[in-house]
């Protein structure tokens, strides 16, 4: 009889590290798909909020310029918020070259000048986060 020794006291840990091996590009393939899958459902969230503050800019700046007041404070919240939608990236970022820009910094930016034009224009706020 000739069989290794050392091979039979660590079976448990072969088996252990081949299983692991398994379970671990196992979970890259679905690990994978899930975070495309919560990707896609956050980037619809994001960009329904967003729309939003952009529909909702856009059309008191149209009322505000109907009535002839355009350079009163509600005026400037409105451009300050549509400049900083136009900052917000249309397209997604590669993932191998590192962003300059703080989305979630933008995005709390972005809702804090909401708040400032509703409070500006005597409206509740809806807050959509």
């Amino acid at each position: 009889m000739d069989f290794d020794l050392e091979e039979l006291v660590n079976v448990e840990q072969t088996f252990y590290e081949e299983g692991y091996k398994d379970g671990f590009a196992h979970g890259q393939i679905h690990g994978s798909i899930e975070g495309r899958a919560l990707g896609r459902e956050k980037g619809f969230e994001m960009w329904e909020e967003l729309g939003f503050y952009e529909g909702f800019a856009m059309l008191w700046q149209v009322i505000l310029s109907q009535r002839g007041t355009t350079d009163d404070r509600a005026a400037q919240h409105i451009r300050q918020l549509l400049a900083l939608l136009a900052q917000f990236p249309r397209v997604n970022p590669s993932t191998t070259e590192p962003s300059e820009l703080d989305i979630p910094k933008l995005f709390r930016q972005i809702r804090s000048r909401y708040k400032a034009l509703c409070a500006a224009l005597g409206v509740q706020p809806t807050l959509r986060a």
